[in-house]
């Protein structure tokens, strides 16, 4: 039996209690560590996307200097029409959203899907917004590196706007935004 693609269902499989990932990134390796215990099905869903490769080659769409690095619109826009009705509930704030943390994007009550983002720095005023971190950063030197110059998307901002990526993919973000950096690959280890 063959593994799933990208284009069928979640199956959303357990994740083990604590586990590892590493981005290898267009500005350098990135380690993550993630425990379930923070928040289930946040890290649930981060291991199903890992383990399918839905990360390999996706641009960080979002950076801002000082707040978050974001990413997770996949570059076919096929994809991005799977996942985007997949959502998964909510979970309990268990852990800080500080600097370093890794967290699932959500645009509200049980809105996540496969958007996520790492802290910058403190941002603690998410945790009363329902921001559930489901895992840390050690080191961000390579996430501090990634291109930031396009700023945040519209309205507030000259960047790549989110819609037309879920939309067009790589087809609007290549050619309009050339400079992003991107994961070359998400690998458990």
């Amino acid at each position: 039996m063959s593994a799933p693609s990208l284009l069928d269902p979640p199956a959303s499989p357990t994740a083990p209690p604590q586990y590892r990932v590493h981005l290898d990134t267009t500005a350098g390796l990135i380690a993550i560590e993630v425990d379930r215990a923070w928040a289930p099905r946040g890290a649930d869903r981060f291991y199903e996307l890992v383990q399918r490769g839905f990360y390999d080659g996706v641009a960080l769409f979002r950076v801002v200097p000082g707040f978050v690095a974001q990413f997770g619109l996949h570059g076919d826009p096929r994809v991005n029409k799977v996942w985007r009705d997949a959502r998964i509930p909510d979970d309990p704030v268990r852990a800080k959203n500080e600097r370093g943390t890794i967290c699932f994007a959500t645009s509200g009550k049980d809105a996540r899907t496969t958007q996520v983002f790492l802290s910058l720095r403190d941002n603690s005023r998410l945790d009363a917004m329902g921001f559930a971190p489901f895992g840390r950063v050690q080191d961000l030197s390579v996430a501090e590196r990634f291109y930031s110059e396009y700023g945040e998307g519209p309205p507030g901002g000259q960047g790549p706007h989110q819609s037309r990526i879920v939309k067009e993919g790589d087809a609007y973000l290549s050619p309009n935004f050339p400079k992003l950096d991107r994961i070359r690959s998400a690998r458990l280890v």
